[in-house]
């Protein structure tokens, strides 16, 4: 298993989503996060996007307001995951068109069947924008 979890994060320190793909209780969920995005927003741009924090390698990135978190095991590759991070920006802008963090407080399950359609069990299974939009498509039209 490559990741273990995905945040999305605003500048505050809000957690907006948190995708966990090993068990963790709520009091370790609340306080990994707490810490992550304490050391993670801390850091200026000029720093690498790559933040070793317990036995989990942090990936992160900024889009506007957001910041989006990748936990990942120690030996994964962080180009990669900085591309996956990248692909879920872009197949969200492609949906709410220009994605801002009122589109993801508003419309969480999608952005949580997204994630679910690009990730399973902590591997990436999906990359293609259109196959992973399709089944929300599809949802959208039936409703």
């Amino acid at each position: 298993m490559g990741i273990r979890f995905v945040l999305m994060v605003n500048k505050q320190g809000q957690t907006r989503l948190a995708q966990y793909y090993e068990y963790l209780t709520i009091e370790e969920r609340r306080a990994l996060e707490g810490e992550i995005v304490r050391k993670c927003l801390a850091r200026n741009e000029h720093q690498c996007s790559f933040v070793e924090h317990r036995n989990y390698k942090i990936v992160y990135r900024r889009y506007a307001s957001l910041f989006f978190l990748v936990g990942v095991d120690a030996d994964e590759n962080e180009l990669a995951i900085l591309e996956f991070i990248h692909l879920l920006v872009e197949t969200m802008d492609r949906h709410f068109g220009n994605v801002c963090e009122l589109d993801i407080m508003f419309h969480l399950e999608k952005v949580h069947f997204m994630l679910e359609e690009m990730v399973m069990n902590g591997c990436i299974v999906e990359t293609s924008k259109a196959n992973i939009l399709a089944p929300i498509q599809l949802m959208d039209k039936a409703s």
